[in-house]
């Protein structure tokens, strides 16, 4: 028999029907280890885990379809490579022996150990780590987001998916004036790319032969020009013969962009205040933690961190909860190579709280920055929490080498695909070993 409804009953059902659906995408559920974060860190842990653990036992929380190796953009912005070579589908890097929720995690209660997504849902946990990593506030910066937004105006940036194809047109169509390049006052992931892309853009310049009609000023908070003296060294000869100057203590406040002005401020002088006009000017962003993270006194330090231990990087006050990567107040510079040598430290660590034994490792602070300094030349920094240099090769680090580009463009990406993402990458410390000869040396 065919039943015929009217309009308004058709109506109803549709809503009725939208209702159910809506409400059956809020679930419970339980897990041993709970991931919250499938970004670098959170991907290569899950991987490690689901060699260990049941599907069911194994949960991760990750709202993003794409994953892209950030450390790229660097590369996509100065037209080296294409922003297709940096993506892979989320699916495709996450393991099979894993249940992924794909939400966004909203609220942390760490004392019921339940995690609330966006639409929801609840995940109680066992174990808890927090990999969520940092993101960029372009919104914290006045005349900022307008600027972005017309690229007639100059104003670009690596630091996002939205904008970073912005940069390379930005710096053909540059032919005089000033180029201004920024650090922000705030921690950044991969602190060495707001100088990598300065050295590009000058080395792009040179290229086309408009170097000389193009000031070239790179505008750091920082009261240094790199953390690490060995490599400081070495830029700042660098940026004296290119004729780029460095000015200190010098943050990015306001953009004018009627005017293609930037203002900025003293840091040690906070009432002085300088304004200059610009041809090109780079932004990186301040940069915080997620708002779920971030607003979260129980999880979080005053500055907004996963507060950890810096060297178990088991939580202070919760000890079935670990932090991973950017998100974590670990003072170690933020990089993917960090995110490596961390993933080690906080499985065998939770493993061993997970079976009532000591934690086996402590994290050293170990981050490596390849610092491109034009397209065929690096300088690959590398050193631990005491900013000493920690160097992976049995030479010096601190100059300029064709193969530590390629090293940069090529090796490490298929490093991170292959061997990072499938959690068998732990970062480059056994092949410092072996290349300084300390191979049976006892390890920390």
């Amino acid at each position: 028999m065919l039943l015929r409804c009217s309009k308004s009953s058709r109506k109803t059902v549709s809503l009725f029907c939208r209702y159910i659906s809506s409400s059956s995408s809020t679930e419970k559920h339980s897990c041993k280890v709970l991931v919250v974060g499938g970004g670098t860190g959170g991907c290569a842990l899950t991987a490690k885990f689901s060699r260990t653990l049941k599907k069911s036992d194994l949960i991760i929380i990750e709202p993003s379809s794409e994953h892209y190796y950030q450390p790229l953009f660097t590369l996509v912005g100065a037209g080296i490579d294409k922003i297709e070579d940096t993506k892979k589908n989320e699916k495709d890097i996450l393991p099979e022996n894993c249940t992924w929720i794909k939400q966004k995690a909203a609220h942390f209660d760490l004392n019921k150990n339940i995690v609330t997504t966006a639409n929801g849902s609840q995940i109680e946990y066992d174990y808890l780590v927090v990999s969520t990593g940092i993101i960029p506030r372009y919104e914290m910066i006045p005349g900022l987001v307008e600027s972005l937004q017309n690229p007639k105006i100059g104003v670009c940036s690596i630091y996002s998916l939205k904008y970073v194809q912005n940069v390379f047109p930005t710096m053909q169509t540059l032919k005089s004036g000033n180029a201004i390049f920024t650090f922000p006052a705030s921690p950044v992931k991969c602190p060495g790319a707001p100088q990598k892309i300065c050295y590009l853009t000058d080395d792009y310049l040179r290229k086309e032969g408009k170097r000389d009609n193009v000031n070239i000023i790179y505008n750091t908070s920082l009261p240094v020009i790199f953390g690490v003296k060995k490599y400081a060294d070495a830029l700042w000869k660098i940026c004296k013969e290119r004729n780029i100057t460095v000015n200190t203590r010098k943050n990015l406040i306001s953009i004018n962009p009627q005017n293609s002005e930037a203002t900025f401020q003293n840091l040690d002088q906070p009432e002085e205040k300088t304004t200059i006009s610009f041809s090109m000017l780079h932004v990186v962003p301040p940069m915080s933690t997620t708002e779920s993270v971030r607003t979260n006194k129980e999880l979080c330090n005053e500055a907004g961190f996963v507060e950890v231990d810096k060297s178990t990087l088991q939580h202070v006050r919760f000890p079935n909860v670990f932090a991973l990567g950017d998100c974590s107040s670990s003072p170690n510079s933020k990089t993917a190579a960090a995110a490596a040598a961390q993933t080690e430290v906080v499985f065998e660590n939770l493993e061993a709280v997970m079976k009532g034994k000591k934690m086996p490792l402590k994290y050293d602070g170990y981050a490596s920055c390849p610092l491109v300094t034009g397209y065929n030349k690096c300088i690959l920094a590398e050193f631990d929490y005491d900013l000493n240099p920690l160097e992976t090769f049995p030479f010096s680090q601190d100059r300029e080498l064709w193969s530590m580009f390629i090293l940069k463009k090529n090796v490490i990406p298929t490093i991170y695909w292959s061997l990072m993402m499938n959690g068998h990458w732990n970062g480059p410390a056994l092949f410092r070993r072996i290349m300084h000869l300390d191979l049976f040396k006892k390890r920390q």
